[in-house]
């Protein structure tokens, strides 16, 4: 297949186009930066700005759309508020436009969203058919959702990942969430029965590559693994797999003053399951936690 991929160069997109060119599947992959990727064969890197991408793309069999400013670890000022909303809606948007314009639609459209839609819901089980929430996060993935599925309009299927924590080394929640274990600072953040609706990084591509092949899946999809747990399993579990200690909590009005809203996205969280992954066949590599913590940092 070709494939034109939006955030092909951050975390979960470098990862998904290393499973993608394995594939044998040729890639077009939108950067701001296409200058600074190392070529590789069957991938071509373009730039949103300057390259003409949407000619370049017409012909395309999918597209997958990963584009995003990051969320966490941020204060949420109005003018970074702007921002990520911006590069999640406005990116969207441009995407569909193009394919509005090419005479040939790919057949699929792969959007990000996030399992922010749902909103603050206390020990509530979530699937894709419960409503979204209240606050900037469920606004956001509502609009950023609506924008993907003007797509199937075009006659194109939709496919929407509602994604939750991503799991694996070298960047995401690890890589905040690593460092003060090892000096033994390691703990849950406020009391820590918020619940951590978490998805390896491998689960993921898998899941995204698996959605590409089936035809009959459209509509939203939680992109979670099935067994969610609280801050403080998390934090226990990790310890476990670092052999340190899980007894440092970060006090919630500290985590407010250093992050103010961002924080109750922490501190809250969803307990979300996979039902329509599950429902339609797709089998989880890392189901249970353990194991997934134990991939994602070893060595």
């Amino acid at each position: 297949m070709k494939l034109l991929i939006t955030g092909g160069t951050g975390f979960i997109g470098s990862a998904l186009c290393r499973v993608l060119e394995q594939r044998g599947h040729r890639l077009l992959v939108l950067s701001r930066h296409p200058e600074r990727q190392a070529p590789r064969p069957g991938t071509t890197f373009l730039s949103w700005q300057t390259s003409p991408w949407q000619q370049m793309a017409e012909g395309c069999d999918g597209v997958i759309n990963l584009a995003g400013e990051p969320l966490v670890a941020q204060r949420w000022s109005a003018r970074q508020k702007a921002i990520i909303r911006d590069s999640r809606l406005k990116a969207t948007r441009h995407l569909v436009e193009a394919m509005a314009l090419w005479s040939r639609k790919p057949a699929v459209f792969v959007s990000a969203s996030a399992i922010g839609y749902y909103g603050p819901r206390g020990d509530e089980a979530l699937r894709e058919a419960d409503p979204s929430g209240d606050g900037f996060l469920p606004d956001l993935c509502r609009g950023w959702e609506a924008e993907a599925s003007r797509a199937g309009q075009l006659g194109v299927r939709v496919a929407i990942l509602r994604i939750g924590v991503v799991l694996a080394a070298g960047g995401g929640a690890l890589a905040k969430m690593v460092p003060p274990f090892r000096w033994f600072l390691g703990g849950p953040l406020g009391q820590g029965g918020q619940w951590v609706s978490w998805i390896h990084r491998e689960d993921l591509t898998g899941l995204i590559a698996w959605v590409l092949d089936r035809t009959d899946v459209t509509g939203p999809l939680n992109a979670t693994a099935p067994q969610p747990v609280t801050m403080k399993e998390l934090c226990r579990t990790l310890g476990v797999v670092l052999h340190r200690p899980s007894w440092a909590p970060v006090p919630a009005p500290l985590l407010r003053l250093l992050l103010g809203e961002m924080a109750d996205v922490l501190l809250t969280g969803q307990r979300v399951l996979p039902a329509a992954a599950l429902h339609a066949g797709y089998t989880f590599r890392f189901p249970e936690l353990l194991p997934a913590l134990n991939s994602s940092l070893a060595g």
